[in-house]
């Protein structure tokens, strides 16, 4: 019986899944948005979500921490710079999980799994707010000026 045993092993051992996960959560950060099995999706948000989460506090331990899961010094570099600055904010919930549809292969559902705060699409984009002015009556426009064409033909001359 499997009483307390939530973890999905993915059908692999702990070496395989290990490397695995850490090789995805590196795409993930490189690449913002990643495809793949709907399973191995869910198992990567638990994976992933801790790292970002110590991503956000740019210290030598932290960043040896994280070195310490993803092997791989460009995703830590990516990760304490433009994503640390744009997920600094968020109390969680880093990862966004979309259902593409079923591999044709062997009808595994596929996913999408991707950074929420790096797609425009989903994230409401920072407008200017345009100030709207009162008028307290009614006051009349100016005519547009024109200019006089005896200017335009001196010049002209």
């Amino acid at each position: 019986m499997r009483h307390g045993n939530k973890i999905n092993h993915l059908g692999m051992k702990t070496g395989h899944r290990s490397a695995m996960l850490s090789n995805m959560a590196s795409s993930l950060i490189m690449h913002k948005r990643i495809e793949t099995t709907l399973a191995k999706a869910k198992v990567l948000r638990e994976f992933v979500e801790p790292i970002l989460t110590k991503g956000k506090n740019d210290t030598t331990h932290s960043r040896r921490m994280v070195f310490s899961v993803l092997k791989n010094k460009e995703a830590v570099k990516e990760l304490f710079g433009t994503v640390a600055s744009k997920v600094g904010q968020r109390p969680g919930g880093y990862t966004r999980i979309l259902k593409i549809g079923f591999r044709h292969g062997d009808a595994a559902e596929v996913a999408m799994i991707e950074l929420v705060d790096f797609n425009e699409t989903y994230t409401p984009v920072t407008k200017k707010e345009v100030k709207k002015t009162t008028r307290r009556g009614t006051a009349k426009k100016a005519a547009p000026k024109v200019e006089a064409p005896a200017a335009e033909a001196e010049v002209a001359e």
